[in-house]
């Protein structure tokens, strides 16, 4: 084989790859385009792990939510039989009033009675941390079983941390619908795409222990 036939050879090999690395891309943008709602609702399925209530002893709020969906859900899981108390975790102060003392007043403005709710203010600043304060209060309370309300994109992560901290105390994760979440659709809208993109980073950095 003479030098220029060498040439000409590795040229077509590099011509091929080239051809069959566009191909793939091109197969690639083509599965993208015709399944990406499929791709982007398993984008944030992978965060969601939920089930339907059982009977347990109390129902367990998760603090960061301020527009009372999760102490709505809560309040009418007591209503439906499920747990006779809502144990409301709280984190932060707001015009110098506890989060779980606004939760509480906001409820009870809805027509939930003030005294299925018991007030846990605490001084966590991650899910990481405020399980171990709710696992502190429920040990204090002799709970056995619980249910833990929280935001769909947040039950994966959350039921994950609860687990870690307190695998003794069994308990069924209660996921609860958010306006921009849109029942899974979260690329709707600005807003949604804002808490996949921040719960998916928090989901990572757990998984690294960061």
């Amino acid at each position: 084989m003479n030098a220029s036939s060498g040439v000409l050879e590795r040229s077509q090999v590099k011509f091929r790859r080239g051809a069959l690395a566009l191909a793939v891309a091109v197969c690639c943008l083509i599965a993208a385009a015709v399944f990406h709602r499929q791709i982007l609702w398993s984008m944030g399925a992978v965060l969601v792990n939920c089930g339907p209530p059982e009977r347990a002893d109390i129902v367990v709020t998760l603090a960061g939510d301020a527009s009372g969906h999760r102490i709505f859900k809560a309040g009418d899981l007591v209503r439906e039989g499920y747990a006779p108390k809502v144990l409301v975790s709280g984190a932060g102060i707001a015009y110098g009033v506890p989060q779980s003392t606004l939760e509480i007043d906001m409820a009870v403005r809805h027509g939930y009675p003030r005294e299925i709710f018991i007030p846990m203010q605490q001084p966590a600043l991650s899910t990481a941390e405020e399980a171990g304060y709710i696992a502190a209060r429920l040990r204090s309370l002799g709970v056995h079983k619980y249910l833990l309300v929280t935001s769909f994109s947040h039950t994966a992560r959350a039921g994950r941390l609860l687990r870690r901290t307190a695998p003794d105390l069994p308990f069924h994760m209660i996921g609860v619908n958010y306006p921009h979440w849109n029942d899974g659709y979260w690329w709707h809208e600005r807003e949604g795409e804002k808490i996949w993109l921040e719960e998916t980073t928090k989901t990572i950095a757990d998984f690294f222990g960061i």
